[in-house]
């Protein structure tokens, strides 16, 4: 008796787990954050790259707005079991915007802000180096501000026939003034207000480097280093740097992808205004 229940159990322990060991959660689409959760000890990688594992098994993963439409995600299990998943990454219709006639100098930054701009591109490098302990990113995210949505993710104008960068990231109109707070916990890892084109920056880090950019803010009220927890202020809206009137520009990026935080906040509260769409 005691040989067959060995044996059962031998058989038990040779096939993968019947629950599901792998979970994915979020949007599987360019611009879109997926948050895993593995078993604790597992070794996982997207595209060949590693990613940040914590003991619980969270990680985080995002796909930029020009992604692929397939990725492959590779789990190495403590007891040595492997898994490979191919993810199908959806593609998304950007808004394109053509304007003509536009004053060069408007459109390329003159040569005497070079050195500003070198100045701002260090800084974000430095900033861009560490990632966070932590998996904040799992919070429920808030909007920064409310207020009706002027600009949205993914949007790509042309100048002149020209085109210029994406708009990486979701605007809300705001007064000077008005309170941004940390739409999820971080550490904050950049805070300047003397960026050439984002004016007053703050980057904060939500863990595994999935980090919130705040632009042309009018004031900052955190530093390089400080904890801040969702929902506290970290400082106002403005209309620093090349920005044509006050808001707030909400920006988010994973590891060199830009992703679209609007999704992550959900539905614009009521009194916020109307959300646009892509």
């Amino acid at each position: 008796m005691m040989r067959r229940i060995a044996l059962l159990a031998c058989l038990l322990l040779s096939f993968p787990f019947s629950a599901e060991a792998l979970e994915l959660t979020g949007e599987m689409e360019q611009g879109g954050l997926v948050i895993g959760r593995a078993e604790p000890g597992a070794k996982v990688s997207l595209d060949g790259m590693m990613l940040d594992v914590d003991e619980s098994g969270t990680f985080a993963m995002g796909f930029d707005r020009d992604h692929g439409e397939g990725a492959t995600l590779n789990i190495v299990y403590p007891d040595g079991r492997t898994e490979t998943r191919a993810l199908a990454i959806a593609k998304r219709d950007w808004q394109i915007q053509r304007v003509e006639g536009v004053p060069q100098k408007y459109v390329t930054p003159p040569p005497d802000a070079m050195a500003a701009i070198a100045r701002g591109t260090k800084l974000k490098t430095e900033a861009r180096k560490t990632r966070a302990n932590g998996a904040w990113f799992t919070e429920d995210f808030i909007w920064p501000v409310t207020g009706p949505i002027s600009g949205v993710f993914g949007s790509q104008r042309y100048y002149n026939g020209e085109p210029r960068r994406p708009h990486y990231g979701v605007d809300v109109a705001a007064k000077t003034g008005t309170p941004i707070v940390a739409p999820a916990s971080g550490l904050v890892t950049l805070a300047d207000m003397d960026m050439y084109f984002e004016g007053g920056l703050v980057f904060l880090d939500h863990g595994q480097g999935v980090t919130t950019l705040i632009m042309h803010m009018s004031r900052i009220d955190v530093k390089a280093g400080d904890f801040v927890k969702q929902g506290e202020v970290i400082g106002a809206v403005g209309g620093t740097g090349r920005a044509t009137g006050p808001h707030l520009h909400w920006g988010m990026y994973w590891r060199g992808a830009y992703l679209d935080p609007q999704p992550l906040a959900g539905p614009m509260p009521e009194n916020g205004g109307a959300a646009g769409g892509n």
